[in-house]
Order: C-alpha cells, then sequence, then structure tokens
C-alpha cells in the first residue's frame, strides 16, 4: 500500500520507540497492526464516494483541489485583490459561516477562578494570547442559504513558521495530514495586520446586517479579535463579549442552537452526517469547514426551526462560554431594545 509523507513518518515514529522488553514491543507493532487497518479502511471508504473522488486516466485517483470545490485560497500575494471580490459579494451575501485553525492547546491558565465559566475563559484566553491563528475559512451566503456562482468561500493562510512559532505538535500533525503545507505558510503567508486592516474595511465586521454562522467558536472569535485589535483578550470574559458584540453583533453557534434540536449531538462532521450533509473540500481545512458549518445551518433552520430562529433568544451565545451577552440577566440585544430573526 502506498502512503504518503506524514504516514511515513508515523510508521518511522513508531518503530522507533522499540525497545528490548517483549511487552513493550508487542504493544508497538499491535499499534502499528491498527494504523494500517485504519488506512485500508479509509481506502476502501474512498472508492465508495465518487462524488470526492474520482478515477483519472488509467485508473488514477483525482482528488479535487480547493479550486475546483469552490474554495479560494487566499495567500499574501493575492489577500487585496480577493477582499476586492468579497467587498462586492458581501452586498448581497449577508450569512458569513466560519471556521479557523489553530496550533492546539498548549498552555493552562494557574491561580484562582471565580467559575468553571471562568476557567474555560482563562484557558481560551492564554492560549489565544500565546498562539498565531494558522487558517481562515469565510464562506458567504443569502437568506435562503444559496452561495455565490463560482467561488462560495474564501481560505485564508496566514504566517505560520514551525520553527519559531509556539503549537501542539498533535494539533499539527493533524493539519499536515489534512494537506496544509506549512513550508507555503512560512514563504507565502498572510501578515495579520495587513489582513486586519483589509477585515476592516469588508463590510463584514461592525456590521448590523451581517449574520456570523459558526460550530463551538470560541477561539475561533477569539483569534478574530486578537487580529482586529492587536491586542491580547480582555483579562475579564464579559469584556470580551461586549468587545466580540461590537465586532460581531450578530452570532448563531450551531453547537448552541442544538440544544433546542433533538437527538443531533456530536461534532460538526456528526451533525453534518446526520443532517444528510456532503463535505465539500477536506476536512481540518477552515475552507471546507466553514463551508460545512453554513450548509449545517441552514438545513437545522429547515428542519428544527421552521426556518425562523429566534434573534433575541439565540444570537450571540458561544458554546462553552458562559457570559454570552447576558446583562443583569437579560440578552444583550433585549437589554438594548432589539428584537430580530435570522430568516
Amino acid at each position: 500500500m502506498k502512503t504518503n509523507g506524514c504516514e511515513e513518518f508515523l510508521i518511522i515514529r513508531i518503530i522507533q520507540m522499540g525497545s528490548n522488553n517483549r511487552n513493550t514491543n508487542i504493544h508497538i507493532f499491535s499499534r502499528i497492526y491498527i494504523f494500517f487497518k485504519r488506512c485500508y479502511t479509509k481506502l476502501n471508504h474512498s472508492q465508495t464516494m465518487p462524488s470526492a473522488i474520482s478515477g483519472g486516466a488509467h485508473g488514477q485517483v483525482h482528488i479535487p483541489s480547493n479550486e475546483e470545490c469552490g474554495i479560494r485560497d487566499v495567500w499574501k500575494h493575492n489577500l487585496e485583490e480577493e477582499f476586492r471580490t468579497i467587498r462586492k459579494v458581501v452586498q448581497k451575501y449577508h450569512f458569513v459561516a466560519m471556521d479557523t485553525e489553530f496550533p492546539g492547546v498548549v498552555a493552562r491558565p494557574v491561580g484562582e477562578f471565580r467559575s468553571t465559566a471562568d476557567y474555560h475563559y482563562q484557558l481560551l484566553r492564554c492560549n489565544v494570547d500565546l498562539l498565531r491563528i494558522i487558517q481562515l475559512g469565510l464562506t458567504f451566503m443569502d437568506d435562503d442559504g444559496k452561495t455565490p456562482p463560482g467561488y462560495s468561500t474564501w481560505q485564508f493562510n496566514f504566517k505560520f513558521n514551525l520553527s519559531e512559532d509556539m503549537y501542539a505538535q498533535d494539533s499539527i500533525d493533524l493539519l499536515q495530514n489534512s494537506g496544509i503545507q506549512f513550508k507555503k505558510h512560512e514563504e507565502d503567508g498572510i501578515d495579520p495586520i495587513d489582513f486586519a486592516e483589509l477585515l476592516m474595511s469588508s463590510g463584514i465586521v461592525l456590521m448590523d446586517n451581517i449574520k456570523w454562522l459558526c460550530f463551538h467558536s470560541g477561539y475561533d472569535f477569539g483569534y478574530l479579535l486578537k487580529l482586529l485589535t492587536d491586542q491580547n483578550l480582555p483579562a475579564d470574559e464579559s469584556d470580551f463579549f461586549e468587545l466580540l458584540h461590537i465586532y460581531f453583533p450578530n452570532i448563531f453557534d450551531i453547537k448552541y442552537l442544538m440544544k433546542s434540536c433533538k437527538n443531533l449531538k456530536g461534532g460538526l462532521q456528526e451533525v453534518a452526517d446526520q443532517l444528510e450533509l456532503r463535505r465539500v473540500g477536506p476536512q481540518h481545512q477552515a475552507g471546507s469547514d466553514a463551508l460545512l458549518t453554513g450548509m449545517a445551518f441552514f438545513k437545522m433552520r429547515e428542519m428544527f426551526f421552521e426556518d425562523n430562529i429566534d434573534h433575541a433568544k439565540y444570537s450571540g451565545h458561544l458554546y462553552g462560554l458562559g457570559t454570552s451577552f447576558i446583562v443583569n440577566g437579560t440578552n444583550f440585544h433585549e437589554s438594548n431594545g432589539e428584537s430580530n430573526s435570522a430568516s
């Protein structure tokens, strides 16, 4: 069986763990057996999915590129050009589904915490402050969930250097296995300051008519706020949510919506499978995940909310974080006399 570079690296790492201890070696080679069994299963599974992978000349397997999937890769060299396009697209397509890829969790906060919710926010804060975003995916949809002709999704690839930047090794391994090219990120990655300047004038932040769609996205918005403000995140969670509301007035977190959806559970891919949605592009890349997030939102809105999600009840909540725009026991929007619907 032919393996790619990441798989070969994993095999070598497992073999290098060998020792003279018989029990240890049995454990190691059991892991190798499980690894090859999983590869064999994935290979057989991929051959039954012509919608994602199709045979080419002489039986060669063709994996569609991001471009063929309607996902536009954005690097330093085409950043300004793509934002010019986005400024036009957002005039009609007001729903923005978002996902990020970042280098994992490397630190834990220390000290006393007011509550479990406070601990979770401090965990998010210390890691976002320490680390750099790797990818951001944005998918644009209209009020009916339809995407623009041509490209529907923009995947922004940020400057990241494996020799200099901090990361969790398991997260980097996962991203490399998903096709992320870290050498190209080092050479042609987007400078965060350049990106933030263009995002500020794009028409998708600070706008009341834009509705952001996400999945369990505390970290995602943490990295976006860090980009936009060029500062560390606020020390207090309530200040984080106030800042979040300024830049992103309307947010719908699918993981939070799932609380009102009977029998819907799991991560994004599991939810998509339950909703019978087909992924476009590679999993664990921000563009494909953003597109699947948008598709899931509109399918859930149709199936569970009769095409009308109560803005006052669901907007502004991020699953896993506690404050969620609550001011004196009421939703932030309610306390400001707002009551719209995401429909």
